[in-house]
């Protein structure tokens, strides 16, 4: 791995090498991912290897099947749907909670947040922007205090690869995003439990709506 050749690489970084080339397509939708291969591009040891795929697997990234070994997940848009209208419930609920419940030091995560994806719309920073939104997601379920809702939505990550990336944000995309994130941090921080519910799930409901479209792009 570059920038590795001096140390073997652990599980997590192995892991990113994986799940970077899901999302630039370099491994696409059904391929096997042999053990082997990976242990000769990467450097690292067979338990690394398998730490990662399992790892990538409680993403929702990889299939690991008996007999058959690793492979990069497939998703219908069907499925997809059936996540996107959970999250929307689940994260709405999160929302009006956290405008209810939420301490001094989860306002100032999120505004923190917020100021740097102000900057990726600035710096037109699809990549950074991605990682940031789930921070910016994660900071309001957990402010939220809703432990169990928290558990669920780990398992209903969207495996759609390239699609959450430079494909889903580009630059009018990323400013409508984070249009509707500015929208919620000031009724989260106004207190506002039912407004930050209804933006919440509007919010999710639209990322679907692109996710769709975006799907008849690259298919239709």
């Amino acid at each position: 791995m570059d920038g590795m050749e001096k140390r073997a690489p652990t599980g997590v970084e192995v892991a990113d090498w994986v799940r970077n080339r899901i999302r630039n397509g370099r491994f696409s939708p059904g391929q096997r991912l042999v053990e082997v291969d990976i242990i000769r591009q990467t450097g690292a040891s067979r338990s690394k290897v398998r730490e990662a795929l399992q790892r990538l697997e409680g993403e929702g990234l990889v299939q690991i099947e008996e007999f058959r070994g690793a492979s990069v997940k497939s998703t219908g848009l069907e499925e997809v749907a059936q996540i996107y209208r959970a999250r929307i419930a689940l994260e709405g609920i999160c929302a009006a909670d956290f405008a209810r419940n939420a301490s001094d030091e989860d306002k100032r995560q999120l505004c923190a947040v917020q100021d740097q994806l102000d900057q990726c719309v600035i710096d037109r920073a699809p990549d950074r922007f991605g990682r940031l939104n789930l921070e910016w997601h994660r900071i309001i379920v957990q402010g939220s205090g809703n432990s169990v809702i928290a558990e669920l939505l780990k398992r209903l990550n969207v495996p759609i690869h390239r699609l959450l990336f430079e494909s889903f944000y580009d630059e009018s995309r990323l400013r409508t995003a984070n249009a509707d994130h500015k929208k919620m941090v000031a009724l989260l921080l106004a207190g506002d439990a039912e407004g930050a519910e209804a933006a919440m799930r509007g919010h999710i409901a639209d990322g679907f709506d692109t996710l769709s479209k975006i799907e008849s792009e690259f298919y239709g």
